[in-house]
C-alpha cells in the first residue's frame, strides 16, 4: 500500500477540494442541490479516488482509479465554466481554482504515464 498523502497529486486534489467548498458557499442557496452539489462531489471524487487507487496491487487497477481522477477533474473545470458563465461565486476565486485543476490534470496524466512506464520497465527487467 503507497502512503497517498505524500503524492503531490492527492495534496493538490485535497487542496482543490477544499478551495471548491469554500467557493460554492458564496452561491445563492437555492443551488445547494444543483451545481454547487455537482462542484463539491466531483472536487471530493478527484482525491478520493487518488487514494482509493493507491490501495491497488495492480498498476492497471492503479491506473483505472487516475482516470476516474482525471474524469472528474474535467467534470470539475466544466462546472465551474459553467458557474462563471451565470456568474456565481467569486471570479478571483474560480480563475484561481480554474488554474489549480488544470495543473491537477497536466499532474495527473503525468503521473500515469510515469507509473505506467516503471511497470512497462520492472515487467522487461524481470525473468518471466
Amino acid at each position: 500500500m503507497k502512503n497517498f498523502k505524500k503524492l503531490l497529486i492527492w495534496q493538490k486534489g485535497f487542496q482543490i477540494a477544499i478551495s471548491s467548498f469554500k467557493l460554492v458557499s458564496s452561491f445563492p442557496k437555492e443551488e445547494k442541490y444543483g451545481i454547487s452539489s455537482q462542484i463539491t462531489r466531483a472536487a471530493v471524487s478527484i482525491v478520493s479516488n487518488i487514494a482509493e487507487g493507491s490501495s491497488r496491487n495492480s498498476t492497471k487497477d492503479y491506473k483505472r482509479f487516475l482516470e476516474m481522477s482525471l474524469g472528474s477533474a474535467y467534470e470539475l473545470e466544466t462546472q465551474l465554466m459553467i458557474a462563471q458563465a451565470v456568474n456565481f461565486g467569486n471570479k478571483e476565486e474560480k480563475e484561481l481554482l480554474l488554474k489549480d485543476i488544470v495543473e491537477e490534470q497536466k499532474m495527473l496524466i503525468g503521473f500515469m504515464r510515469k507509473i505506467e512506464q516503471d511497470s512497462k520497465a520492472n515487467f522487461q527487467g524481470s525473468n518471466i
